[in-house]
């Protein structure tokens, strides 16, 4: 019998009691309304206080939870490749995983500079997990190990809520491991092998990589050439909205720049390239405008940013080039990023009134202020992902109280259900109502306290004093005693 079944019967058995009974006497209708008040009120008490008990020490769930995987840290990039899961084998890598008996719960995140397997077991030290990985990709032993990290428990949860932060990512701070760790627990949603633990960590890591973004500046600084050409330009043109940007290029700078850009809300983006097609395509996925190499000097004029990251073995931007552009502006200031080595755009452009020119060099001023500003804001991180984990390790302890506080309300519903069988035997046998209520309130005062009383007179012949604090503390008793 579940305890909403018992207390669904205790309550149906006490109000057909009451029904039968029918008390005149005002002391007895009390004693009836206390009676069934007090009951209640003791078994959610007793509840309230086994579980807070539970909070105070620390306790191993029935499942542990276990990080396990190799990164950019640990692991060179060709290892890295033969353990990378590829989209399509997720879903069956993710159902063989938990096959295995030990294995309750498993994610998988896979991405270029990390695999990662985040499980629940149900017994065993995480061994399974890695001959399983091992026996998944086919390696040895020797292949593999060196560079394998296990996390178990609370370092399993501080190490996920680390990497979604992008504290342990490899531009300090970076924002697509969010993503990339929802892409993962939306495939283990899908795949079916995520329960109660896993879920809760993983909406828990959310919960905390938004607020490590919001509380924290670790994500504000240019760490990147990429990010460090925008952020200038933004310092440079106010109303962002308002300008335009040619990017000539169409390599991962390139890209990268063309993100940023586009994620600052840039006006309008001009793509220019050798190879057309290739500007087409990055041009499609930021709604900007296509152009080829030679066509450059029609559209130098539009531009306000110019960001340029080629592998051209000799200038593409002359002076002469930008100084007619100038013109056409009717000198409005432009900026020129280079970003390429060799340089894409000549030194002599410099010498002109209204441009700003910056190398690859020059940004790296730009780039060591925010490391060492994400450095800083990586400490506050920290900070909140200690609590964090802590808050996380509380609510898993108290998983263990659950079924103890089950089986306590189980019994407890038991005994009750006897007690009220024979109260109504007794009433339908004629028997005074008030003497069956007061006999039934004695015998189950008798049978709830008399375990706890064996078992407190053993604790007491074995001297263990700490069954006695416990006690004291479960039933609130006065600490005269001790």
């Amino acid at each position: 019998m579940t305890p909403e079944t018992g207390q669904h019967l205790y309550s149906t058995t006490l109000g057909t009691v009451y029904s039968l009974w029918q008390p005149t006497n005002p002391r007895a209708r009390q004693q009836y309304r206390m009676l069934n008040r007090t009951l209640n009120l003791y078994y959610f008490d007793l509840s309230r206080r086994i579980l807070r008990s539970f909070l105070g020490v620390k306790h191993y769930c029935c499942m542990s939870l276990l990080a396990f995987g190799i990164n950019h840290k640990t692991a060179p990039v060709d290892i890295r490749e033969r353990v990378a899961f590829a989209p399509g084998q997720l879903m069956d890598a993710l159902k063989d995983l938990v096959s295995r008996p030990q294995i309750q719960e498993a994610a998988i995140v896979s991405t270029c500079n990390r695999t990662e397997l985040y499980c629940g077991l149900q017994s065993g030290d995480g061994r399974a997990i890695v001959d399983w990985f091992r026996e998944y990709h086919k390696l040895d032993k020797r292949d593999i190990d060196p560079y394998i990290y296990l996390h178990p428990g609370d370092e399993a949860v501080r190490h996920m809520l680390r990497v979604a932060s992008g504290l342990d990512s490899l531009v300090l701070g970076e924002p697509q491991i969010l993503g990339q760790i929802k892409d993962a627990y939306a495939t283990a949603s899908e795949a079916g092998t995520l329960g109660g633990h896993l879920d809760r960590l993983f909406q828990h890591t959310f919960s905390v990589a938004k607020q490590v973004r919001t509380d924290t500046a670790i994500g504000a600084s240019a760490v990147s050439v990429a990010f460090a050409a925008v952020s200038l330009s933004k310092q440079i043109f106010s109303n962002f909205e308002d300008h335009t940007a040619l990017l000539i290029g169409a390599g991962e700078t390139i890209e990268l720049t063309a993100r940023h850009l586009h994620q600052s809300g840039i006006g309008r983006m001009i793509i220019a390239n050798r190879t057309v097609e290739n500007a087409h395509a990055l041009a499609q996925e930021f709604g900007a405008y296509a152009i080829a190499l030679p066509e450059i000097n029609d559209h130098l004029a539009e531009a306000d940013i110019v960001i340029s990251s080629t592998a051209a073995p000799v200038p593409i931007l002359g002076k002469g080039s930008v100084e007619t552009a100038l013109k056409a502006r009717k000198h409005k200031p432009m900026l020129l990023v280079d970003i390429a080595v060799p340089r894409d755009i000549e030194p002599e452009v410099s010498n002109l009134d209204d441009v700003y020119l910056y190398t690859v060099d020059d940004l790296q001023d730009i780039i060591q202020e925010g490391l060492r500003s994400r450095q800083e804001a990586a400490q506050q991180a920290e900070e909140i992902i200690d609590a964090q984990v802590s808050h996380f390790m509380h609510w898993l302890q108290s998983l263990n109280a659950v079924s103890t506080i089950r089986a306590l309300r189980n019994k407890a519903c038991a005994q009750k259900d006897e007690e009220l069988e024979r109260a109504l035997r007794l009433l339908q046998a004629g028997k005074d109502p008030q003497q069956i209520m007061s006999e039934m309130a004695e015998r189950l005062t008798n049978k709830l306290i008399h375990t706890p009383s064996v078992q407190l007179k053993h604790a007491g012949y074995d001297d263990r004093r700490e069954v006695f604090t416990a006690a004291h503390e479960l039933f609130e008793l006065d600490d005269d005693g001790l």
